[in-house]
């Protein structure tokens, strides 16, 4: 039981439950129940602010090496169903709650979090304090973390959890990338051809895109430009994916030679690296952006959309080139760029706009999954610039 916590607060473990132990970098620890299977991992602790949507987050290839705790206070209530997966397995490197459900009561249910996190072999963690856990990521950061059920000792999982790798030159797309290239069926009649490349790319993206009458060709994230090239595609899209956006060099390159060739859309890593192949770098947030109910501001019309985020890392605006205004700036090989939407929360770049070459992104999640849908209408801005191009060029 975590410390400072009544009995009455907490309701009673099952009989079975065995006991897990938290433990971030800073020494902070939690003890609590496991929910989820027995073993030890380690990763970076972030925070989700998402009431519901669950069963997304645990299939976000984004969340990849990452120890996930919900801030809702009980989660599992309507359990897990095939027809939600954001890809094909769960994805976090652990998952903590306050209380998971006991028993999942939705019609469309077809499994409980508990005995799903056990069958993906994910380790879990229920009965601490994760508003405590949330205060400390917040003002001090993301975290390395362990969470175990083999090793209790705080100092033993602490100098473990010490020697774990950071998020930082993390290269994670190669795990989480389709191992060979497969095409999507357009939702009726074919408009034109787009080549994804997948760094990790969730499922809900995929079914937008057919739903503007693309076929979509997706390619693994180490595709070339040759490779790119060969199917012949009306449009390039950049998926989301975890890690360090700086490791993923081949998917930078192919991106940069591709640019004013072929119509660009990128979607939060796929963000980032457009801004490296445009010349910018990028940076680690202190806490990242996970959650759904984030503020973004549409410079273009003063519009702000509330919008989905996972993102720990971001461009930073100053190293595109010389600043020509306020939110634009000369790059050295591609013209002009604008950085079209700001988080009002803490000021980060959230989207850029290529103003001589037709390539546009945005860092947070315009399908949501979960989420809302303010700013689904990207998919037809995308689908608009591939049709303008190819009427312009045909």
């Amino acid at each position: 039981m975590t410390v400072g916590a009544s009995a009455a607060t907490w309701p009673l473990p099952p009989r079975h439950a065995a006991p897990a132990l938290l433990v971030l970098e800073d020494g902070s620890a939690f003890r609590g129940r496991s929910i989820g299977a027995p073993g030890t991992v380690f990763g970076e602790a972030v925070f989700n602010t998402g009431m519901a949507g669950y069963q997304e987050v645990l299939t976000d290839p984004s969340y990849r090496r990452q120890i996930v705790a919900m801030t809702a206070p009980h989660v599992g209530n309507y359990g897990l169903n095939d027809q939600d997966m954001e890809s094909g397995r769960i994805q976090v490197a652990g998952f903590v709650v306050r209380e998971a459900a006991r028993r999942p009561s939705n019609w469309r249910s077809q499994r409980d979090l508990r005995s799903a996190l056990a069958e993906a072999g994910v380790v879990g963690i229920e009965g601490i304090d994760t508003r405590r856990l949330t205060r400390l990521l917040r003002d001090k950061g993301a975290m390395r973390a362990g969470l175990s059920t083999e090793h209790l000792d705080v100092d033993v999982l602490l100098e473990q959890v010490r020697r774990s790798p950071g998020m930082e030159g993390a290269e994670l797309a190669s795990e989480v990338t389709t191992p060979e290239p497969y095409v999507l069926d357009p939702v009726g009649e074919r408009r034109f051809r787009v080549v994804a490349l997948d760094f990790g790319m969730k499922r809900s993206i995929g079914r937008f895109l057919r739903e503007q009458g693309a076929e979509v060709h997706v390619l693994p994230a180490s595709a070339t430009p040759d490779q790119v090239r060969e199917r012949d595609p009306d449009g390039l899209f950049l998926s989301n994916g975890p890690g360090d956006p700086a490791t993923v060099t081949q998917g930078i390159a192919t991106t940069a030679e591709l640019l004013g060739q072929v119509p660009t859309f990128g979607i939060c890593l796929g963000s980032q690296l457009l801004g490296h192949a445009l010349g910018a770098q990028t940076y680690k947030l202190d806490f990242g952006h996970h959650g759904v109910n984030q503020p973004v501001l549409r410079r273009a019309d003063g519009v702000v959309e509330i919008t989905s985020h996972n993102h720990g890392f971001a461009v930073r605006a100053s190293t595109l080139g010389e600043q020509t205004d306020a939110h634009t700036f000369a790059t050295r090989d591609h013209g002009r760029v604008e950085v079209s939407h700001l988080n009002l929360n803490d000021d980060v770049v959230e989207g850029l706009t290529a103003l001589d070459v037709p390539a546009f992104s945005v860092q947070y999640h315009p399908e949501a999954a979960p989420g809302p849908t303010d700013a689904r209408y990207l998919f037809e801005r995308f689908a608009r610039m591939i049709l303008e191009v190819r009427g312009a060029t045909a």
